[in-house]
């Protein structure tokens, strides 16, 4: 056999496994004389296991149990503690080729093992020892088998402390999970079921390294700046270990290139350096720093591109050639964080610029940690496409994988990463329990120090943060606080002015800090954030009146890390991921008071629903629009609730911006499985409206009403004046006319500020309507270019909003451009619509509000799809998707009209994407959606004369013969569009 060829294997196929205590073998059997026979089909204890994955995961695959997410599934499932942890003590099993040459090494690496494990490999046995959050790297170049072929076991135990779950449930269970180092959410909390297994296996990428005699170890990547961004420097320190018998002369090289366009790429940097290893030793190395003249920065989202150098570092060895490579995305960025002196919030600068934060609390992808590229990909670009600006990783969930952190690089999502502490589990709770935290302090610092190795090459990593709730315990807290200490060069806040004093003044490079570069934070509501000192003064979780975001007594503190409320996904998700009996919508049972009770079926209860309605506080906010009538009905008007109340908690939030708030941070954005609350997409990843009211919101430059004291804001949270801009005001009514209409003068709005713009009059007016619509437009005088488009629906004070229910009779006629681009699995379309009611106010909407088609007069028809010649409209569009490569189903752009005699808004308008099949409202409900689906914007409203173009993205397998269908509150005939 050839020798193998330097590199990293993964190990993600062929995995087998089997209940430990239907194994009668041991592990020196399994991996010599009598291996688990695979071809064709694997034989009972074994089946095909999920890794990485967890037990759960492989039992789900092979249809051992029914999917624990499903409606009331969990509850027929084992529970670890009624078993005992015996019955989730797994063996995985496996076999890979490799025969490396006389003078390579092969590493096994396990990255992550819930909990702890014994590996045996060709009869021998190593202990993998406990602890969640580390990498276990096994040097097994001894231990191959000369033939190549290998034989691997790996015998999983669950976390020692499983703990029980109380008959009330509770965050955390009964909170013994907080004994051990793992996450502690598997217990259940009040927005998730248990996870019976508690996540046991191997839950992260298992492969092989084949190296030379020596090896790479964690790099650690730093740039330096100076002259205000001008001057910058890489610094790197990395650990080389020479594992052969002799002396190695090696020649160390460092690349680092960036992309540019046309995939080309430019190598800014190549330099090697010469280094003597002694022998079975390992040295630290600092590569001499390397300049950069104005580097292409890395900029969060919404305030820039987000650059990334691809940095390579190789290291080879005479009489050998390469011995081992190492590469990372690194960007160029400088983070400070400090707590500010007017409002008490924690700040956070990027690159000298300060960044309001709005973002939101995430938990995990994915509760059996099915945790793939693909997921994340969407999970990390759905929160960009939100607008969002950071992410919290919540102490009670992971440790977030490499990919995570790398499309957050991408999208530019900064991280605020928490240690695996939570104040419910660990000293807080009810009842109070492991005051001291883990058991073993020294194996949590060994997991923390691990993961900072891990994770801190990423420009996304914003903070570190002790826990959840709670500070860890006085040792854990205080060799953090020590270990994480800032490098002198990023301490100041003059940091920028003073690095080179700071360099003559610290001999030690920053790269030799095991990280330096962040601040750490003891606890949630710590230094900063909430009120700073460690009190509950985080939330509300609830339902709220929109206009209560915008007042000043809603809340006191400069950063709150976790405020939240409803989260009902749509209709076709409550279907798919519940049987018929779960279809029934909430009692509405109204108290004395004149509030009303939401009292929902059992299955929605044990999805942790929150109501809609706070009786003593907050009427019920779906009865606003009439009382629903069946599951589509109030999933539908959930889905207003939902865009306005999440659209009201940024834009309150942001009318407050630097003069009592420095962030917000919302709780939270998604579910690890089919939960009812406190999400913007759910578990099958179709977005709510709120994730759109979320976008609308958190737009870089916006205009907003602020619904407290209904004056019109333009907020400018950029760098740069805002000048030459005005703001169109249109009222509309349910008769399809507009009451009200005013373009101001001209405004400026400086840099990072909120400007009041001017009352909004029209509910003051004599002949105000009840019930109407308000359209804000931001744009620039010279162009009449749309800024920022804001569409409200709002009834005078003491009324509701009843009289839409008769508003989705009106029969509102609509023109649908669209523009189908199809490349193998990848579908991109350009679904541009149109109200074709007539204007009622002179020229009522500015020229600002179209987008110019070109001439698209083509076929008219009612309800049917027809083409024309587009060869005029969309040339940018097909100019960019050509220069990819993509390949057009047509040269046509097609035309759908949708015939209608009423004048006036064509309200809350969402897309979906959908198979050819159909749905059914029998026992097995067939979900036909296509997900998940990227739109540029969703749940929209159209004023007459308006048009709006929405870019659309998915991927559909060959011969799904896709389907877009417009739906909308006054649009129901389901017209699609074939592709």
């Amino acid at each position: 056999m050839a020798a193998a060829a330097v590199g990293k294997r993964v190990l993600d196929t062929g995995w087998l496994a089997a209940r430990s205590t239907e194994v009668a073998l041991t592990g020196v059997q399994l991996t010599t004389t009598q291996p688990p026979a695979a071809d064709p089909e694997p034989a009972a204890p074994w089946m095909s296991a999920a890794v990485p994955g967890t037990v759960l995961g492989t039992l789900l695959k092979n249809k051992l149990i029914p999917d624990p997410f499903y409606g009331l599934n969990n509850q027929a499932i084992v529970d670890i503690a009624d078993a005992g942890r015996e019955y989730y003590t797994f063996w995985f099993f496996t076999t890979f080729q490799c025969a490396p040459s006389g003078n390579q090494h092969v590493t096994l690496n396990f990255h992550g093992i819930n909990y702890s494990a014994e590996m045996y490999l060709n009869g021998l046995k190593e202990v993998l020892p406990k602890g969640m959050f580390r990498r276990h790297n096994i040097d097994i170049t001894d231990i191959l088998h000369p033939d190549g072929n290998n034989l691997l076991a790996v015998l999983v135990h669950p976390p020692d402390h499983p703990g029980r779950i109380p008959p009330q449930g509770g965050q955390g269970g009964d909170h013994e999970i907080g004994k051990d180092v793992a996450t502690q959410y598997v217990e259940g909390w009040d927005w998730i079921c248990p996870i019976r297994d508690r996540n046991t296996g191997i839950w992260v990428e298992v492969s092989i390294s084949i190296t030379g005699p020596v090896n790479i170890m964690d790099p650690h990547l730093v740039s330096t700046f100076h002259d205000d961004f001008k001057r910058s420097y890489l610094h790197c320190t990395l650990q080389l270990e020479n594992r052969s018998s002799w002396i190695a002369d090696c020649t160390l090289k460092i690349q680092v290139s960036t992309e540019l366009e046309g995939n080309i790429c430019l190598v800014e940097h190549l330099q090697s350096y010469a280094i003597t290893i002694p022998p079975q030793s390992d040295v630290e190395y600092t590569i001499p720093p390397l300049f950069f003249y104005k580097p292409n920065l890395w900029w969060p989202n919404g305030m820039g591109k987000q650059s990334l150098y691809n940095v390579e570092i190789s290291v080879d060895v005479k009489g050998f050639g390469e011995s081992d490579s190492w590469s990372h995305y690194f960007g160029f960025r400088k983070i400070e964080s400090t707590i500010d002196d007017s409002t008490g919030g924690r700040i956070f600068k990027l690159n000298g610029e300060p960044i309001f934060i709005r973002g939101g609390n995430w938990i995990l992808s994915d509760g059996l940690l099915r945790l793939t590229k693909k997921r994340y990909m969407t999970d990390i670009k759905f929160h960009a496409d939100m607008n969002f600006n950071m992410l919290r990783c919540w102490g009670g969930g992971l440790a977030e994988r490499p990919d995570f952190y790398h499309f957050c690089d991408v999208y530019g999502l900064m991280v605020w990463q928490e240690f695996w502490i939570t104040g419910d589990v660990d000293g807080r709770g009810i009842p109070v329990s492991n005051p001291n935290g883990p058991l073993d302090h020294d194996l949590f610092l060994l997991c923390a120090r691990d993961t900072v190795k891990l994770l801190r090459n990423h420009a996304s990593l914003a903070l570190w943060v002790g826990g959840n709730e709670q500070v860890p315990p006085v040792d854990i807290n205080k060799a953090l606080k020590s270990d994480l200490k800032l490098h002198p060069m990023f301490a100041s806040s003059q940091a920028s002015d003073s690095q080179e004093k700071h360099l003559s003044e610290e001999a030690t490079d920053p790269s030799k800090y095991l990280d330096g570069t962040r601040v750490y934070v003891q606890g949630s509501m710590w230094d900063g954030f909430a009120n700073g000192k460690g009190d509950f003064t985080d939330g509300p979780y609830e339902i709220q009146y929109p206009e209560s975001f915008f007042k000043d007594s809603f809340y006191k503190y400069g950063f709150n890390p976790e405020v939240g409320s409803v989260g009902v996904p749509v209709a076709e998700t409550i279907r798919a991921t519940m049987p018929p009996e779960g279809w029934s919508i909430p009692i509405f049972r109204k108290r004395i008071d004149g509030y009303i009770e939401e009292v929902p079926n059992p299955i929605w209860d044990y999805h942790k629903f929150i109501p809609y309605s706070k009786p003593g506080k907050v009427h019920d906010q779906i009865e606003l629009y009439g009382h629903p009538k069946d599951l589509d009905d109030f999933c539908e008007k959930a889905q207003l609730v939902n865009y306005a109340q999440y659209r009201a908690l940024l834009e309150g939030w942001t009318s407050f911006m630097w003069t009592k708030f420095t962030g917000v941070l919302i709780w939270k954005t998604q579910n690890p499985w089919t939960g009812l609350r406190g999400q913007f997409y759910d578990h099958l990843h179709d977005q709510t409206a709120g994730f759109y009211g979320c976008r609308c919101a958190a737009e870089p430059i916006h205009v907003q009403l602020n619904l407290a004291s209904y004056f019109i804001e333009v907020v400018n949270t950029t760098a740069d004046e805002l000048a030459d801009v005005a703001v169109e005001i249109s009222v509309w009514d349910l008769d399809g006319t507009s009451p009200y209409y005013k373009v101001t003068e001209k405004i400026v709005i400086p840099p990072k500020k909120v400007k009041q713009i001017m009352e909004m009059k029209y509910p003051k007016m004599k002949d105000a309507k009840p019930v109407y619509f308000l359209l804000l437009k931001l744009f620039r005088l010279s162009d009449n270019r749309i800024l920022s488009r804001n569409f409200y629906w709002l009834h005078l004070p003491g009324k509701d909003y009843k009289l839409l229910e008769q508003y989705q009779q009106k029969k509102i006629p609509l023109k649908i451009y669209s523009e189908i681009l199809v490349s193998g699995t990848k579908h991109q379309l350009r679904m541009i619509v149109e109200n074709k009611s007539t204007k009622s106010v002179a020229e009522s909407i500015h020229p600002a509000s179209g987008i110019d088609l070109g001439d698209v007069s083509g076929s008219h028809s009612t309800g049917k799809e027809t083409t024309h010649d587009g060869n005029e409209s969309g040339s940018l569009w097909r100019k960019i998707h050509s220069s990819l490569g993509v390949a057009r189903t047509s040269d046509n752009l097609r035309t759908l009209e949708v015939d209608g005699t009423d004048s006036g808004i064509a309200f809350f308008l969402h897309f979906s994407v959908h198979t050819s099949g159909s749905s059914t409202a029998e026992e097995k409900y067939n979900d036909t959606r296509i997900l998940p689906v990227h739109y540029s914007d969703n749940y929209f409203s159209l004023a007459p004369g308006e048009q709006t173009s929405i870019d659309i993205s998915f991927e559909a397998a060959p011969g799904s013969s896709p389907r877009v269908v417009l739906r909308g509150w006054n649009h129901h005939l389901d017209h699609a569009v074939m592709i």
